[in-house]
C-alpha cells in the first residue's frame, strides 16, 4: 500500500470526525488551540487504536459489530445531536449556558470519538487480511484525523462566535443528519 492510499484512507476515515469537529466548536463560541487539540487527540487517537483493535480481533468477531455499527454510530450521534439542541433550547429560553465548563467533557468526547471511529475497527481488518504494519499505519491514520479536527474546531469556533447560539441548533441537527446517514448507508 503506497503512502497516498493510506492518506487517502486517514482523510476518508476522519470525514465524520471533521463533521462534528465543527459542529462541536460551532456551540463553543471561544473555541480555539487548546479546545482544537483537546478534540484533534481525541479523535486522532480513537482512529488510530480502532484499526488496531480491529486487526487483533481479526474476521472471527467483526460479524458480531458489523451487524449493528450503524446503529451504534446513529444512537450515539443522535443522542449527543439531541443534547445540543436541548441545551441550545435551554439557553435561548433562561439566557444562562448550560454546563458551560464541561463543554468537552469526557463523557461526551468519548462517545463522539467511538461513534466516528467504528468505522476504523473494518479497517483494520481490512489491513490484517493485506498484511500492512498496523503500529505505523494506524498512527499515520491518528495524526491526519487529529490534523484535520485541529483546523477544523479553529475554524467552527470562528463561526460559533459568529453566530452565537443558533450554532448549537446547528450543530445538533447536523450530527443527528450525519447519524442518520451512516444508520441509511449501511442499511441499504
Amino acid at each position: 500500500m503506497s503512502i497516498l492510499d493510506l492518506f487517502l484512507i486517514a482523510v476518508s476515515l476522519s470525514m465524520d470526525a471533521f463533521a462534528i469537529s465543527v459542529c462541536k466548536s460551532l456551540a463553543i463560541p471561544g473555541a480555539g488551540v487548546p479546545e482544537a487539540c483537546t478534540m484533534g487527540i481525541w479523535f486522532g487517537c480513537f482512529q488510530a487504536l480502532m484499526p488496531v483493535i480491529g486487526w487483533i480481533l481479526g474476521s472471527r468477531f467483526i460479524d458480531l459489530i458489523q451487524n449493528v455499527d450503524h446503529w451504534i454510530a446513529f444512537l450515539l450521534l443522535s443522542f449527543i445531536g439531541f443534547n445540543m439542541i436541548r441545551e441550545a433550547d435551554h439557553t435561548r429560553r433562561t439566557g444562562e449556558t448550560e454546563g458551560s465548563d464541561d463543554r468537552l467533557d469526557p463523557r461526551t468526547m468519548f462517545l463522539l470519538a467511538l461513534a466516528t471511529s467504528i468505522d476504523a475497527l473494518a479497517v483494520g481488518l481490512t489491513f490484517a487480511v493485506m498484511d500492512i504494519d498496523i503500529l505505523p499505519a494506524s498512527a499515520f491514520i491518528g495524526c491526519v484525523t487529529f490534523a484535520i479536527c485541529f483546523f477544523a474546531v479553529l475554524g467552527g469556533g470562528r463561526l460559533g462566535r459568529r453566530f452565537g447560539n443558533n450554532a448549537k441548533y446547528l450543530g445538533g441537527a447536523v450530527l443527528i443528519l450525519i447519524g442518520l446517514r451512516i444508520l441509511i448507508t449501511d442499511l441499504f
